[in-house]
């Protein structure tokens, strides 16, 4: 496997990085965004902050002859995710995207399916307006006009302006409880849950219980997965990938 680059600060890249530390012929170097200020790390070297777009990218790729890219990022960023497809078709080398699967409505939920932050804040008035807002911090300046409501928003790092005019910031993070969570929403008498579709179990307590509230829920679609590039939806499948398909030089691999 050599040297192998995982993109991300995702709990599945951490969980990555520490299947892969130790291994014999196995060197690994875990690339965060920067983006929250006390990340959590992973095991390993760490490289924090960006490239300069694909071709800086690129070019770092063959100075640290890296063998193998693994695309863990937040589902949500696409930037990323775009930049890595085209610096691995630049230098030849094999891509696998990792990214956990989405969520699905089940019996007793009231999600509203949107494809953007943009479709959500135009669907909040027919729904509630006292809002609670999970999309993270860079997302407020989408809900800034929506002066009769008011927003509970929840980050890792405080949000910066424009933000909704009646906005309560609240900095936490996950993992949350389904009886945190439904004591929240009821302190704030929450109307309507806005959120990402992230996937993963960290941060699902918050529509479980809205499906006890009996709230509505607007989540926000993923922006669609690069055609081409193999991918897989956990750790473990990520591991057989590496250890059976990834052949520095060859991008044809099935995933």
């Amino acid at each position: 496997m050599a040297n192998i680059l995982i993109l991300g600060g995702t709990d599945e890249a951490r969980r990555l990085a520490a299947a892969l530390a130790g291994r014999d012929g196995t060197h690994v170097v875990s690339s965060l965004a920067g983006r929250v200020r006390d990340p959590r790390l992973p095991v390993g070297e760490v490289h924090e902050g960006g490239f300069g777009g694909p071709g800086g990218l690129a070019t770092w790729l063959v100075e640290r002859g890296i063998g193998t890219v693994v695309d863990a990022t937040h589902p949500f960023a696409a930037r990323m995710t775009a930049s890595a497809v085209e610096a691995t078709a630049r230098t030849g080398l094999p891509l696998l995207i990792l990214r956990r699967p989405g969520w699905q409505a089940g019996p007793g939920d009231d999600w509203r399916r949107v494809p953007s932050l943009e479709a959500a804040a135009a669907l909040l008035p027919s729904l509630g307006k006292r809002v609670f807002l999970t999309t993270g911090r860079r997302s407020l300046p989408v809900f800034a006009g929506l002066d009769d409501h008011w927003f509970l928003a929840r980050s890792v790092d405080p949000p910066e302006p424009p933000m909704p005019r009646r906005t309560e910031v609240l900095l936490s993070r996950g993992p949350f409880t389904v009886e945190g969570e439904t004591a929240l929403m009821r302190t704030h008498r929450t109307e309507v849950l806005v959120t990402k579709d992230s996937g993963g179990e960290m941060t699902t307590a918050k529509l479980r219980a809205a499906r006890e509230l009996g709230l509505p829920v607007v989540v926000v679609d993923r922006p669609p997965a690069p055609t081409g590039v193999p991918a897989v939806g956990d750790v473990p499948a990520a591991l057989a990938w590496l250890e059976g398909a990834a052949v520095p030089g060859g991008r044809d691999h099935a995933g």
